[in-house]
């Protein structure tokens, strides 16, 4: 499955919540889902349904393909602990969501791509890989020719999201420091993990 690049408030219509690394618009919640007859799907989703929603939800949310998701429950499942804190950690650890969790970019994508054009450092050097997991200790800024940048500046000075606390933000250096692996409580997205877990286990 490739990146979604359609109509994003339809996704949020779909699930029924707000989906912040995706966009920041939220009259997309509605008591329907989209879909000229939303209104008459009426019918419980199976067992099925709601685990691949769930796992959908990251895909939209994070901008991922399948392939990617499934590369990041495999490493996640070797590691020691719980299986879906450690994905949710692995996905709020990439270069692109820290950039759009420290107020440098309005959504994921917009983040992506202000990665990718190099507008991004990583510990005072240019990096241009969407999908860098950070470790403790890295320091992201925004690079010095980019700090007029329009994008970064207007969603610094009203980001969609508040600072969590495994980052440190200096908005006056546009720096932030990546202090230690975020925890469930410091990740907004509205998401069952345990149910990616069981999708995943399911198919595979």
């Amino acid at each position: 499955m490739a990146r979604y690049t359609g109509p994003r408030l339809r996704v949020v219509r779909r699930f029924q919540q707000q989906l912040p690394g995706l966009t920041r618009k939220t009259d997309g919640v509605r008591a329907n889902p989209p879909g000229q007859h939303g209104a008459r799907r009426n019918n419980r989703p199976s067992d099925y349904r709601l685990r691949l929603d769930e796992k959908q939800k990251l895909i939209y949310n994070y901008g991922l393909g399948e392939r990617q998701l499934r590369t990041y429950f495999k490493t996640a499942a070797r590691r020691k602990g719980d299986t879906g804190k450690n994905l949710l950690t692995l996905l709020e650890s990439r270069l692109d969501n820290v950039a759009f969790r420290l107020g440098f970019a309005p959504t994921i994508p917009a983040a992506r791509q202000i990665v990718k054009h190099g507008h991004v450092t990583i510990n005072g050097r240019r990096l241009d890989i969407p999908s860098y997991q950070l470790r403790p200790g890295d320091v992201i800024g925004v690079d010095e020719s980019s700090r007029a940048h329009p994008v970064i500046v207007e969603t610094l000075q009203s980001p969609s999201l508040s600072v969590p606390d495994y980052l440190d933000i200096d908005t006056t250096k546009m720096t932030g420091t990546f202090r230690h692996a975020p925890d469930r409580a410091d990740i907004p997205l509205e998401v069952q993990e345990n149910f990616v877990v069981e999708y995943y286990s399911r198919v595979s």
